[in-house]
């Protein structure tokens, strides 16, 4: 409600200032007054009776000062009229509260996971991060303790790592074996599980130690998600309560992305100790040859170089650059050297000479990522050689803690996507802010893009996999191009914008061979319309997406697979695909330089055309039906040949001129 509204305005009328022989009108003037001001007085009544719930909205009052102003008009005797309005809006105004908390919450909630990334991409003490993310876990969910366990591959248990919130000595020591308490089934099952009640809970096996720490740190709720790194489980995240408690679904989701981070933030300081080690190792290398000091140079020029880019959070190229000027060389990072050479060179550990190469193997864990090469360099000796394997080592250190940041990104734009396509009935203001920090803009035009991977694959592992790829490039696109990506229906939505002089056409092409391209597989794409207004109009986005998704159908039924389309590109299918319909484009696109060309120069080509489609596209016929010449028909086909191109009266064309010219003839009395 307005605040205009607040303040209802008054007004009266004198029948006395009437004259006597305007008595009746003026009696009937009155009457209107009178209706007037009683429609007045309701709004009058309607505002106040919403300004006490106003008041308290606008000073965050709790839930149960909203009984105060039904309580306060039934003790000042106000009307029953006015104490029934009051118990009506109360309900309304207590839901509009629990909304706004349930935004403030969420909001806290994505401000917490923003602060863990950034704090992740900086990492430098692995034991802050993590006490950081059970701080904020334990704030966010609102519990009196939160604790993260780490597995140990040498006892196979897990070990309390971080607590927040404990007070017993006995359960900060405690080692749970797999299966044993709910930490324990969580590590063994990597599957969240949560308990109201631990000590009448028999789903996990209980055991005297776990339950003496428990019952010292009085828990009565306790949730517990997996720490994961790939298909392994590291360790598990727990929040818990002193008292009986139920954790909500967002609840269990939250605290899982605070487990992500910090397992990221687990993986991530390995790799730094790793690189600290090959650092050292290089250290050791110069000692080994001191006499040689132009080697010695060497090497301490690539210590400080790469020591300086992992300070500084450069990147792989930098790398490369850094080496190529170390080693008098050109060093590249690729992900397609020779396969043999990479695999030879990842399963020695050491650099492997390929023809006049050198080729290091860019490596994490079990995982590939590419390849250093020392191109057109075959003379290398043992501290070069040690140098480019170490220059692998933290190219494989920066690729990891990229795509940590990078992966956490991808999330949050996937679920403001989400939040767009959902159609849910949020902020506009929040959902702009949102958008800032993503750099996108939800007030400028947008075209709304359905992505799919057309290749089958063997199993549920590839074909889940490859879905993770398209995923994964389409939200690097949308990165890059200033918009939004989320996975839906077993493939990959987009949101782009639509840049000066493009068509929605245009994009869906370019973002079907770039995510081609990207995959290495084929990827067709459907494109809305242009679509304005995302913020404003809540179905705007759900709408367009369903245009896409539409249009992305129709190329997969007519065998095109691999290409993108809008639904201008169907001809007369597009007025059927497209979500508004645009018959005036279908016929500007179709018959639009005959239709100029008539106005233009008052010939009578539609005319004819009309006339050769109902004598079944006889010229002779048409001749007749004009009352022209045969030759005078002949020469209009051929300007309208010139005009629509040579394969205007192919069958599939035929068709599409023939709708345009009805679709013209409907409209033309509009026009007129």
């Amino acid at each position: 409600m307005s605040r205009d509204h607040a303040e209802p305005a008054h007004r009266s009328v004198s029948d006395a200032e009437a004259p006597a022989e305007a008595a009746a009108p003026a009696e009937a003037a009155a009457h209107d007054d009178s209706v007037h001001d009683d429609a007045v007085h309701d709004d009058a009544v309607h505002d106040d009776t919403d300004a006490p719930f106003l008041e308290l909205l606008a000073r965050d009052a709790p839930a149960e000062a909203y009984e105060r102003p039904v309580l306060l008009a039934r003790a000042e005797g106000r009307p029953a009229g006015r104490i029934a309005a009051l118990e009506r809006a109360k309900p309304a105004a207590l839901r509009v509260r629990a909304e706004l908390e349930g935004r403030r919450r969420r909001e806290a909630e994505l401000s917490a996971l923003f602060e863990t990334a950034h704090d992740l991409a900086g990492l430098r003490d692995v034991d802050a991060v993590l006490r950081a993310i059970v701080q904020r876990a334990r704030s966010l969910l609102g519990t009196d303790i939160a604790y993260l366990s780490l597995h140990d591959p040498a006892r196979g248990d897990t070990y309390m790592r971080v607590t927040e919130g404990s007070v017993a000595a006995r359960f900060q020591q405690l080692r749970l074996g797999m299966g044993e308490g709910l930490g324990g089934l969580v590590a063994q099952t990597a599957r969240p599980y949560v308990t109201d009640d631990y000590f009448r809970d028999d789903r996990f096996r209980h055991t005297t130690t776990i339950d003496a720490g428990v019952h010292d740190e009085g828990l009565v709720a306790i949730l517990g998600v997996p720490l994961t790194l790939g298909k392994n489980v590291i360790g598990v995240l727990f929040a818990a309560d002193r008292r009986a408690r139920v954790f909500e679904r967002e609840q269990i989701a939250l605290l899982g992305s605070f487990a992500a981070l910090a397992a990221a933030a687990i993986d991530t300081a390995n790799l730094l100790t790793e690189t600290r080690s090959a650092l050292a190792d290089l250290e050791r290398a110069n000692e080994i040859i001191r006499d040689r000091s132009g080697v010695i140079e060497r090497a301490s020029d690539v210590h400080d170089r790469l020591a300086e880019l992992v300070l500084r959070g450069g990147g792989v190229h930098d790398v490369a650059a850094a080496v190529s000027e170390v080693l008098d060389g050109t060093v590249e990072f690729t992900e397609t050297a020779p396969p043999a050479a990479v695999q030879a060179s990842r399963a020695e550990g050491h650099a492997v000479r390929h023809g006049d190469d050198w080729i290091a193997a860019v490596a994490a864990g079990g995982e590939l990522l590419g390849a250093l090469v020392l191109r057109g360099h075959p003379g290398v000796d043992p501290v070069d050689q040690r140098t480019l394997e170490r220059a692998a080592m933290v190219t494989s250190l920066l690729l990891l803690a990229r795509r940590s940041a990078v992966e956490a990104e991808q999330r949050v734009r996937g679920e403001l996507l989400d939040d767009l396509l959902d159609a849910r009935d949020r902020d506009a203001r929040l959902l702009r802010e949102r958008a800032a920090r993503l750099d996108a803009d939800l007030d400028a035009t947008h075209v709304v893009l359905a992505a799919r991977l057309d290749a089958a694959a063997s199993d549920a592992d590839q074909e889940a996999a490859a879905r993770t790829r398209l995923w994964s490039a389409a939200s690097h696109l949308a990165a890059t191009r200033h918009g939004l990506a989320a996975a839906r229906d077993g493939g990959t939505v987009l949101l782009l914008p639509l840049e000066p002089g493009s068509t929605a056409a245009d994009v869906a092409r370019r973002t079907a061979r770039h995510l081609g391209t990207a995959v290495h597989e084929a990827v067709t794409v459907g494109a809305s319309a242009a679509v304005r207004g995302l913020v404003a109009d809540r179905s705007a986005a759900a709408a367009a997406y369903e245009e896409a998704r539409r249009c992305l159908d129709a190329l997969r039924l007519l065998g095109r697979s691999g290409d993108g389309a809008a639904a201008e590109d169907f001809g007369f299918l597009g007025l059927l695909l497209a979500g508004d319909r645009d018959v005036t484009g279908f016929v500007e696109r179709t018959i639009g330089r005959v239709v100029a060309y008539d106005e233009q120069r008052g010939t009578d080509l539609l005319r004819t055309l009309d006339a050769y489609f109902a004598s079944g596209m006889s010229p002779v016929r048409t001749k007749d039906e004009l009352h022209v010449h045969v030759n005078t028909v002949a020469q209009r086909l051929d300007r309208v040949a010139q005009l629509l191109g040579d394969d205007w009266n192919t069958p599939a064309r035929v068709l599409e001129v023939q709708l345009a010219l009805r679709l013209h003839r409907l409209a033309a009395p509009a026009q007129h």
